[in-house]
């Protein structure tokens, strides 16, 4: 969940499926018009449109972006899918709006707060509480959080989902799908289709607040008693479809222990990279989303507190195997066995013009993973070599092809940790983790 609610604004979400079909008509509307003015101004001096930038001016795209922010939901999923999982491919202008939904969030005014508490829990709820935050101390695509004190003495957190959500999903999508392709800006020969229709079926997932509570409970027993992670307790009495309550536990944001000590920003990436290694060959599950604000930090016990199993999926033991071996060979300078793993995980082809590049690139994070000593992720050598690598690939006709789901929501994952333990300036012994899980 997004933690900067404090900063954003109380904005009723448009829960109809009219109402939001209509609002998304006059975006496209609005920017059609922006563009049809700028064209004829360009052709009154003489000069010939350029459609892409007329369409992708500042003004044009904070009006996507702050549309598709106000509409919640499905609008803002897909940007936020397209973003992490086809960031690298999407032209900067496109990824630029759909990375601003990331950090977008607006949250309900009290009175629809109200109506969605009252239509799940009766109109006299609020009797059974000593007090409840009607600011919400977080919110994100799908609902907003808020904090309450039941008077049995339950110190919760209590996640709404906003109105109208679930039941707008296929429609949002489709729109905000035609709203892209309107742009013109995907790659030539780029499969948006499979981003769609995953977008479309997490979302449907992730508004099943009864499925997400399951998955919280399957964590809180896989990590019962782990000295190093912490997983709020569900609450089944107050949870609903709409609403996913448990109970509320202390954390700051995970980024704020970069103040701490380099040994314990070590851990604390050293102990996540782990998790995620568990969740990939021993669990046979994994929280997909590697979001920061999913992840808070206890000071007092160094606890890292687990949040948000909206995204959980189950894993395909074959791929699992899969990246077993992948790992095995690179960890092992294997190069033929480097080259089999990646051609049977689809991230080449076998014989296609780019694999000798793409498997370079995968080599190229192995030998660095191999060195002798911790990895130190401040270090920006690699992620540098690898962005101008993925450049040059893009200017020579390079589209990825359409991978497994499962296998992009594990790179997304593993991105993600990397970027976290980069924000945390941590050095950790990834090769020893890694042998560990596949040796």
């Amino acid at each position: 969940m997004n933690e900067r609610a404090q900063t954003s604004r109380p904005l009723p979400v448009p829960s109809g499926r009219l109402n939001r079909f209509t609002r998304l008509g006059t975006m496209t509307a609005g920017i059609a018009g922006n563009m049809a003015i700028q064209a004829l101004s360009e052709v009154g001096r003489g000069t010939r449109p350029d459609m892409r930038s007329l369409l992708m001016t500042p003004a044009n795209m904070r009006r996507m972006a702050d549309q598709l922010a106000r509409m919640r939901g499905a609008a803002m999923k897909v940007g936020q899918l397209i973003s992490m999982d086809a960031g690298d491919v999407l032209p900067p202008e496109l990824a630029d709006i759909m990375a601003r939904l990331r950090d977008q969030a607006h949250f309900m005014p009290p009175r629809q707060l109200k109506q969605v508490l009252s239509k799940n829990w009766g109109g006299d709820w609020l009797r059974a509480f000593k007090r409840f935050d009607v600011h919400p101390i977080a919110a994100a695509s799908i609902g907003q959080v808020h904090r309450a004190l039941l008077r049995d003495g339950r110190d919760l957190a209590i996640k709404v989902q906003y109105p109208g959500i679930a039941r707008s999903i296929d429609s949002d999508v489709a729109n905000v799908a035609g709203l892209i392709r309107m742009s013109g800006l995907l790659p030539k020969g780029f499969d948006f289709a499979p981003y769609i229709e995953e977008a479309r079926t997490q979302l449907h997932e992730e508004t099943d607040y009864v499925r997400e509570g399951a998955h919280l409970t399957h964590f809180a027993r896989l990590l019962a008693g782990d000295d190093d992670f912490q997983v709020p307790a569900l609450q089944p009495d107050w949870s609903t479809g709409d609403i996913l309550t448990m109970s509320y536990v202390q954390g700051s944001p995970i980024e704020a222990a970069i103040q701490k000590p380099q040994i314990e920003r070590n851990r604390i990436a050293s102990v996540l990279i782990d998790l995620t290694l568990r969740e990939l060959f021993e669990f046979g599950v994994t929280q997909s989303d590697p979001n920061f604000a999913n992840y808070r930090y206890n000071p007092d016990t160094g606890k890292i507190i687990l949040l948000d199993f909206g995204a959980t999926r189950y894993l395909d033991p074959a791929l699992t195997q899969s990246y077993r071996d992948l790992m095995r060979a690179g960890l092992a300078a294997d190069t033929a066995g480097l080259r089999t793993a990646a051609i049977r995980m689809q991230f080449i082809d076998g014989d296609g013009p780019f694999d000798a590049r793409i498997l370079s690139m995968i080599e190229a994070v192995f030998a660095a993973l191999r060195s002798d000593g911790p990895f130190d992720f401040s270090d920006r050598s690699l992620s540098k070599q690898l962005t101008r690598e993925g450049a040059a690939l893009a200017q020579a006709g390079y589209v990825p092809p359409p991978l497994p789901m499962d296998s992009l929501y594990l790179q997304r994952k593993f991105g993600g940790m990397f970027l976290l333990a980069d924000r945390l300036g941590a050095s950790v012994p990834v090769r020893d983790q890694l042998a560990r899980f596949v040796s």
